[in-house]
């Protein structure tokens, strides 16, 4: 007969299903709460949705056509029970269709989708080898090279990326020539956009692993690798930057989250196509169905990435997958 799993191993099964019941239910949550906000939101935006599918105050559109317009795409109903149909909708996965653009919302969101997850993730990527080079280089060095490092990571958090932006297209599209003030489909305009996403990330993550890194250089295996000759750039690469990446990678999902909704501002300056122009034309326009679509869509990726986030850092230190399992 084969040997059934022993009771250690039966009890790390039963803690490990239930954190992944946590990390579900807390996920469908998130996305509840988010549609739930952004249904009652938009409901405050001054503008009757009505007009909007008719094309705008512009439009003229007679009573008759109003009223017709609100019978069918149930307008007219409580907005209790309109709630109700939405929550319907989506648990079906119907996003619906745009009210001014007259496509499927997930047709829409599929087109404009991948120029902002490419601009986040290299922004992401970027902020990560910034926020790694400025920590290292500061941490341990003496109190001026901390110093030093503790204000550039609290300045660059600080910068606003509206006024980020338009300081590098003075300086390196007015100034210099060196790159495109908008996005131009080519590597060279993406440059731009992408540092301005990624400065302020960066002091942030920074500041963030600043303190694991000073904590893991007190730790005996790094004492021990000094006692036995290493020099100190092997020791911080090869023992404490695992240490000081993890704040970051728990953080990751969050941050990606965070550059999505600054897409919003960076797309609009550099003209770039993407959820975050869709977004702020929706809102404009009171298109409903677009706003919750990409609403939630930024959250479900935000979801995503928390939990590949968790994986990610119990995989760097065992040490939190050990202690979950207790």
């Amino acid at each position: 007969m084969t040997p059934g799993p022993s009771a250690d191993e039966a009890r790390r099964r039963g803690r490990a299903g239930r954190h992944a019941a946590v990390l579900l239910g807390g996920a469908v949550f998130v996305l509840w709460a988010v549609a739930t906000l952004t249904f009652f939101a938009i409901r405050l935006i001054p503008g009757d949705p009505a007009q909007a599918i008719l094309g705008g105050p512009g439009s003229q559109a007679s009573q008759e056509a109003l009223d017709q317009v609100r019978r069918d795409y149930g307008l007219d109903q409580p907005l209790v029970l309109q709630y109700f149909a939405m929550l319907g909708r989506l648990i079906t996965g119907d996003l619906g269709t745009s009210y001014t653009l007259k496509v499927p919302v997930a047709e829409l969101l599929g087109a404009q989708i991948g120029g902002t997850m490419l601009l986040a993730l290299l922004a992401l990527a970027a902020a990560w080898v910034l926020a790694l080079a400025l920590s290292l280089w500061s941490t341990g060095r003496g109190r001026v090279a901390s110093a030093l490092g503790q204000g550039i990571e609290l300045v660059a958090a600080a910068l606003p990326h509206f006024w980020l932006a338009g300081v590098l297209i003075a300086m390196f599209s007015t100034g210099l020539g060196w790159l495109p003030p908008v996005a131009t489909g080519t590597p060279a305009g993406l440059v731009l956009p992408v540092t301005t996403l990624a400065i302020p990330l960066a002091g942030f993550l920074a500041q963030v692993m600043r303190e694991s890194l000073l904590d893991a250089m007190r730790q005996p295996f790094v004492v021990s690798a000094r006692a036995r000759g290493e020099r100190a750039l092997g020791v911080r690469f090869r023992h404490t930057i695992r240490h000081a990446a993890l704040p970051g990678i728990s953080l990751s999902g969050w941050a990606l989250g965070w550059l999505l909704s600054g897409a919003v501002v960076v797309e609009t300056i550099f003209a770039m196509p993407g959820l975050g122009r869709t977004l702020l034309q929706a809102v404009t326009l009171r298109d409903i169905p677009v706003v919750t679509g990409v609403v939630l869509l930024v959250a479900l990726v935000y979801v995503v990435m928390t939990v590949l986030t968790d994986l990610a850092a119990r995989i760097a230190d065992p040490r939190l997958a050990q202690e979950g399992a207790r």
